[in-house]
């Protein structure tokens, strides 16, 4: 699985505790052998941002992302459920 960046998602991993930074490339490393392993808990997103789709880097914080292809997915953003819905 390739995993690119969109620029939002990297002004708003800039911006995150380097413990919260951690939490997330240890989720993407996760991310990137199976997508779907249950500690992610990815899920679809609905309404208006139904082609997206979540994952939990912890209690408090997700990814957004997109699929490009089935091998190749863009991360949108990251941060609180209440920051990113």
């Amino acid at each position: 699985m390739e995993i690119k960046l969109s620029p939002r998602f990297k002004k708003s991993f800039a911006k995150l505790h380097p413990r919260i930074q951690r939490k997330a490339v240890e989720k993407m490393a996760v991310f990137r052998k199976n997508q779907f392993d249950p500690r992610l808990n990815t899920h679809k997103l609905r309404g208006e941002r139904k082609d997206e789709w979540a994952y939990s880097v912890d209690y408090s914080y997700r990814i957004v992302f997109v699929f490009l292809k089935d091998d190749v997915m863009l991360c949108l953003d990251i941060g609180t459920h209440d920051e990113l819905y």
